[in-house]
């Protein structure tokens, strides 16, 4: 998710030794490779599709894994963030090891933010985010532009483990965000709401996300999109061409969707449609680049290319369709 500031700290502080205890009683089989085979990367679900920890997709139900279930500080954690809680995951990097700087262009990441805990970390870890560095302490809780690129260095020998929770947030999470502050800011007035364990052993109330990727998107979402990837590219005289081909495609899909919504035969149209748009702007958009670098067509692609229609990936039964869309979370960071 874009933000105003390459990174925000909420007003929000956590026992990161209690956290850490409970890392400390999970047992070191659960821990997963990073999906994206980061080296020195790992990870272990918290919050997945139907809480099956091995479900690496970003449609359905989210639901608490085995893991968050025998965790209560880290539930009571959750919920403290007051947030519709997506996928959730503790991230581990090791010692001496890196997340190599990309942005997250994935459709599930365009409309949520990524919150992190540092729960295991050390003075020199440092997070990169477009122009600017922190070091995120231990119980501290952020947010940081995603869209921007971003990596993180860990050059210390022991391991770094944040909390990371993917999440559109909610109204009194966003109203936090906006008491947040940004680093080298005053700290007059600073003062973070401290969450202490709580000895109450009934699980606190966690609202789950279970609206996420759209069987068809809406036209007024696709042309949302579309706008928004228009509005960030550098200069180009092309621009104004590739402005044509946006609106004709959503001309197109408004009146496939007056016409059959998302109904299961129309879905092939819906394809066409969208396919010719990227045969047509593929070679036009080859030099537009975006304000974080990308070129606005690879991201176009990986953003939108199979979350347009769900069902029927990127070229089904067109010539010439470019087969560089990702999956609907491609490029995940920690």
């Amino acid at each position: 998710m874009k933000l105003p500031a390459p990174f925000i700290q909420l007003p929000l502080l956590f026992d990161a030794q209690e956290l850490a205890a409970e890392i400390a009683a999970v047992d070191e089989t659960v821990w997963r490779p990073h999906p994206q085979g980061f080296p020195g990367n790992s990870m272990l679900p918290l919050v997945a599709v139907d809480g099956d920890a091995a479900n690496e997709a970003f449609a359905g139900q989210m639901a608490p894994t085995p893991e968050l279930l025998r965790s209560p500080y880290l539930q009571q954690v959750l919920a403290a963030m007051q947030v519709t809680v997506g996928r959730t995951r503790l991230m581990r990097l090791a010692g001496q090891a890196e997340v190599t700087r990309h942005i997250d262009q994935g459709y599930y990441w365009v409309e949520r933010v990524r919150v992190h805990v540092p729960i295991v970390t050390q003075p020199t870890v440092r997070f990169e985010c477009g122009d600017a560095a922190v070091n995120m302490a231990a119980g501290e809780c952020w947010i940081f532009d995603t869209w921007r690129q971003h990596r993180v260095l860990n050059d210390a020998s022991a391991a770094r483990i944040h909390l990371v929770v993917d999440t559109v947030g909610g109204g009194e999470f966003w109203q936090a965000a906006a008491r947040g502050r940004t680093p080298g800011a005053s700290s007059g007035g600073w003062a973070p709401r401290l969450v202490p364990k709580s000895p109450d052993p009934s699980p606190p109330a966690i609202p789950f996300e279970s609206q996420n990727l759209p069987t068809v998107m809406t036209p007024w979402e696709l042309g949302t999109h579309l706008r928004f990837l228009l509005d960030e590219a550098r200069v180009h005289p092309v621009l104004p061409v590739l402005n044509l081909h946006v609106q004709q495609l959503v001309r197109v899909w408004r009146g496939l969707w007056a016409q059959h919504g998302d109904a299961e035969p129309a879905r092939a149209s819906y394809r066409s449609a969208f396919d010719a748009f990227a045969v047509a702007v593929r070679a036009l958009s080859g030099e537009v680049v975006l304000r974080n670098d990308m070129r606005w067509f690879d991201v176009m692609m990986v953003m939108l290319g199979r979350s347009v229609v769900a069902g029927i990936p990127p070229g089904a039964g067109s010539r010439g369709m470019p087969a560089n869309a990702g999956p609907a979370g491609a490029a995940e960071s920690m």
